[in-house]
């Protein structure tokens, strides 16, 4: 097992197969116009797999798909059913906005899919709309019901990032949809990583926050134990009905992250704040050896010393991690780019 010099192992890989997006969600893609990775340096499937192979060489055993959008990346199901056939892989995930979720879910879960996310900010159409600068809340809605007709093997999960003024208000709302769809809702602190070039301190709808509101609607809240390295806390309601909290904003949890992410041109970065990134793809093309790879990502990761969300969090005067001027400079940096 490789660990870094905090002792945190490396066990899962956020894998993103493309930068682009389908949604302009104001909290992830607030500008008006973007650069974007070019057509040529995005890897290939094959590509992809090497590239996790090597990670899994040093204790990786989970991948999760991320974009931008990974949907938007034809002809999906073909990574996803290369990666399910990897031995080693004990966990096969994605997260996904859901728009195009109707039309593939069946094609992932037949191609090995375990799991899959899929966020979901409100149930008002004209709010997404507004959130999103698209008006695809029907295609969301129908990728979740498609998702639960199929029924991947290990569940589904809808995450909500909370905007305070913007959907607050929905909390119950949203719990309520996610246990007619058997789901488990997590709420997401709006985070100030890169991209979210409007963050402001006062949007941020705490973790406390959305715990007072749901107890008062609900009444006592039963944490649940065994989080281990995942990003959610969660709890029980009074009824049964399981939610997680992700709460990186205000308590984060740099201390059990086990998580390393590559973008879809082969960048690999050890912090989701992280504003610097390794580049794979250079080796990879020119043929390095499986160890020579192996022993690039080996070094990154034992180095590694980042406290990314605790070290926003000590900060007094805490606004955007990066202006839109340096996005604009490097796009990697980019949530959409990097994953979540």
């Amino acid at each position: 097992m490789t660990r870094d010099t905090l002792h945190r192992p490396l066990k899962h890989l956020r894998l993103s197969v493309t930068d682009r997006c389908n949604l302009r969600c104001s909290y992830c893609m607030p500008e008006a116009e973007y650069a974007w990775l070019a057509r040529p340096d995005v890897l290939t499937f094959e590509e992809l797999v090497f590239v996790a192979d090597r990670f899994a060489a040093l204790g990786v055993d989970t991948i999760r798909l991320t974009g931008g959008e990974p949907l938007v990346r034809q002809d999906l199901s073909t990574l996803v059913q290369l990666l399910a056939a990897r031995p080693w892989l004990r966990d096969l995930a994605l997260t996904t906005n859901g728009v195009l979720l109707a039309e593939q879910a069946q094609a992932l879960k037949d191609a090995g899919l375990k799991r899959i996310t899929v966020s979901i900010d409100t149930l008002v159409p004209a709010r997404f709309k507004a959130l999103t600068r698209r008006d695809s809340h029907g295609a969301v809605l129908a990728g979740i019901h498609e998702a639960v007709r199929v029924g991947f093997p290990q569940g589904l999960k809808l995450d909500t990032v909370v905007l305070r003024g913007v959907n607050d208000g929905e909390l119950v709302p949203l719990l309520d949809f996610a246990g007619a769809m058997n789901a488990e809702l997590r709420f997401i602190e709006y985070m100030d990583v890169g991209g979210a070039t409007r963050w402001k301190r006062e949007d941020v709808v705490s973790r406390a926050e959305v715990l007072e509101r749901l107890t008062n609607a609900f009444g006592r809240l039963e944490p649940l134990d065994g989080r281990g390295a995942a990003p959610a806390e969660r709890f029980r309601l009074p009824d049964g009905r399981t939610f997680g909290v992700i709460a990186s904003t205000t308590q984060p949890f740099c201390g059990s992250c086990d998580r390393a992410r590559v973008t879809a041109d082969g960048t690999f970065f050890t912090c989701l704040y992280a504003t610097a990134g390794l580049d794979l793809k250079t080796a990879l093309r020119r043929g390095d050896s499986v160890e020579a790879m192996e022993a690039l990502i080996r070094d990154r990761w034992t180095g590694r010393r980042d406290r990314g969300a605790e070290d926003r969090l000590a900060m007094r005067d805490r606004g955007p991690l990066v202006s839109a001027a340096q996005l604009k400079q490097e796009p990697r940096l980019e949530m959409h780019t990097r994953g979540g």
